[in-house]
């Protein structure tokens, strides 16, 4: 059996966005009625990706788990916020003309650190589920993290279930 349902989230400007959707994944779980398989949380956004990381208690100052806060400075350190003109390569001018074309500014083009760093993290996990039960471990969560810091937008978190 295959059941599928999407979460929306939205994300903030001018920051990387990490949504918990553990709870809303079990909820969904729950409804398709499936007990054992595999639950796939996806992301088709190309500046988005999808984790399984700890709990970990504490925040930072910036509002963040410390974890998250930890990877997001690692990030910052070998894939750079896009700050700059000409730091990377992309966008080039076709680019920038072809979001002009579909009603996106030229500073939502600009992301290039989130797709790096969306490429380098992956856009999806795969979670066995047995019992009815996600095996996340004691402390495991999901999270669905928006690196695109140009612009706040709504999401779509994909949950796909296969199994009986």
């Amino acid at each position: 059996m295959i059941y599928r349902e999407e979460i929306k989230v939205m994300s903030r400007d001018k920051d990387i966005t990490f949504h918990d959707v553990t709870a809303k994944t079990k909820e969904i779980v729950e409804r398709s009625g499936i007990k054992n398989g595999i639950v796939v949380v996806y992301s088709h956004h190309t500046t988005c990706c999808v984790i399984t990381q700890e709990c970990a208690f504490d925040m930072s100052m910036t509002g963040l788990e410390t974890l998250q806060q930890d990877l997001v400075d690692v990030f910052e350190k070998i894939i750079p916020a896009y700050r700059t003109d000409g730091m990377y390569h992309h966008p080039g001018e076709k680019a920038i003309a072809y979001a002009a074309e579909h009603g996106e500014s030229w500073r939502c083009c600009h992301n290039t650190d989130a797709h790096l760093r969306s490429s380098i993290v992956g856009r999806s996990e795969t979670i066995v589920l047995i019992d009815g039960e996600l095996d996340l471990g004691e402390f495991g969560f999901i999270h669905f993290i928006d690196f695109d810091e140009t612009r706040g937008r709504e999401r779509t978190v994909q949950v796909q279930i296969i199994g009986e």
